[in-house]
């Protein structure tokens, strides 16, 4: 998380922050949903083992993990936290150290100019249709399938048409300094 740990990305509908220890008190209560853990393929994880993954990721430099707010409520209400605007996160993990063009992401982003990708993969359950629609919907195409693990791999692998595309697409995003630029101690 040391690419993203000072980005805040503006949108017209949403705001990525980097994912501090603020967030984790409402992460944690999301992940005690049985079906976010089964959809998401995640173990239930006590809150001071949320709060050390998150000081893990904090100092990972093969992740970029932020938390997404709702943008309206988050700009409509002065002095709202940013908990309580809280609607999902964004993962991007740096899996092929052979291939510095490849991330494994989760949901969605923009994230070829700055980090310089050109390949996305998802590693999703075989039985989470909802999100394996959603990304063949986005262009990703399957391109394995793991029975030991019981999940699927998709990729988008973004052509230069492609590239344009998604800059025109956010081109309304602004990328601004996170709070004063400095990253908390874990």
């Amino acid at each position: 998380m040391r690419l993203n740990q000072n980005t805040l990305l503006l949108g017209k509908k949403v705001v990525l922050v980097p994912y501090t220890s603020e967030h984790v008190p409402r992460y944690h209560e999301w992940m005690k949903s049985e079906e976010l853990q089964r959809l998401t393929a995640s173990e239930p994880l006590t809150l001071e083992q949320e709060y050390a993954m998150q000081c893990s990721w904090q100092e990972d430099a093969d992740k970029c993990t932020f938390i997404v707010l709702d943008a309206e409520k988050w700009q409509a209400q002065p002095g709202a936290t940013e908990e309580s605007c809280m609607v999902g996160d964004v993962n991007l993990f740096l899996t092929d150290l052979e291939d510095l063009t490849l991330g494994e992401i989760e949901v969605m982003i923009a994230g070829v100019t700055t980090l310089g990708l050109t390949k996305f993969e998802a590693k999703i359950g075989q039985g989470n249709e909802p999100s394996i629609r959603m990304f063949q919907k986005l262009h990703f195409e399957q391109v394995a399938t793991s029975s030991v693990f019981q999940e699927v791999t998709l990729r988008l692998t973004v052509s230069e048409s492609e590239h344009q595309w998604l800059l025109e697409q956010t081109s309304h995003v602004e990328e601004k300094p996170y709070r004063d630029g400095s990253a908390e101690p874990c």
